[in-house]
């Protein structure tokens, strides 16, 4: 799985995995790369059923995680893209 959107569960955590931006990233790109995750998450939950609610675990799981950087960025007074 190297081309396209992922097909399974398997193949989304490998681009999740690929595209995590390093420990000290910037707040802002971890907020990026959560919803991005979680979208993705949710693709993959329509196309990849025997792990649909897998899937939509792992959504949920990184919609979760894009909440505490947001309100942390709103805490700081620092707008969340």
């Amino acid at each position: 799985m190297r081309r396209g959107e992922p097909k399974t569960l398997r193949d989304a955590h490998e681009v999740v995995m690929d595209r995590r931006p390093p420990k000290d990233a910037n707040p802002s790109a971890w907020l990026a790369f959560r919803l991005g995750n979680a979208r993705l998450y949710k693709a993959v939950a329509d196309v990849d059923r025997g792990h649909h609610h897998e899937a939509l675990y792992w959504a949920g799981y990184e919609e979760r995680k894009a909440g505490e950087i947001s309100a942390e960025l709103q805490a700081e007074g620092t707008p969340a893209d």
